[in-house]
């Protein structure tokens, strides 16, 4: 029978000191290797990817959004953040739905709370179109003058806040209609009217030229 050299023992004794070394050493190692990186003063940890933020912090615009004043005749300004949209479109849909939304500073309302915002295009001509649930025909309190605050609260506001918006045709529950509640004419696209801003005047017609 052969008896295994000196170093063959030495060998094999020391493989299995190894394993056993392995076996023990194995788990401290393991959470060794699952501890964070130092980072920081003091040696804290950087707050793990699930605590941050899931996407970038929105962007919003500021716009003026047009309601019926509280005090006087006429409409106001109310200033107010919209979250910002690169289709123009969207961007008009998102600022009507602000209006629906009502005033926040005292003002009045110009739309009944539970319209809906249908559908928005704006043409290459610079018309805006914008069609409205039939909920926005129900005008508070009524009246020729409360129709021409609804209708021009929209109008103004486009046009202040969009410079390629220069007219703004309103529908109704998906298709044209002559008026919103029988006073405005809505058949054609509509020009900003600022001179329905509270406490503005018009402008007086300048002196006839003598002859």
């Amino acid at each position: 029978m052969v008896k295994p050299s000196r170093p063959t023992v030495f060998i094999a004794i020391g493989l299995v000191a190894l394993l056993a070394a392995v076996v023990v050493l194995a788990p401290r190692w393991a959470r060794l290797l699952r501890r964070p990186l130092p980072g920081g003063e003091g040696g804290e940890a950087p707050a793990a990817a699930a605590d941050e933020p899931a996407g970038a912090v929105e962007r919003q615009i500021s716009v003026k959004l047009f309601f019926q004043a509280g005090d006087r005749r006429g409409l106001a300004i109310e200033e107010r953040p919209v979250e910002f949209a690169r289709d123009l479109s969207r961007q008009v849909r998102l600022v009507v739905e602000q209006l629906i939304a009502g005033p926040r500073s005292g003002l009045l309302p110009t739309l009944a709370a539970d319209t809906r915002v249908l559908e928005v295009f704006v043409s290459p001509r610079g018309v805006a179109y914008v069609d409205l649930s039939k909920e926005a025909s129900v005008i508070s309190p009524g009246g020729s003058e409360a129709e021409m605050m609804t209708v021009y609260s929209v109008v103004n506001t486009l046009t202040a806040n969009f410079p390629a918006v220069r007219r703004v045709q309103l529908l109704l529950d998906d298709r044209p209609s002559p008026t919103l509640a029988g006073h405005v004419d809505l058949s054609r696209p509509l020009p900003s009217d600022m001179t329905l801003l509270a406490g503005s005047t018009p402008e007086p017609a300048p002196p006839p030229v003598q002859p």
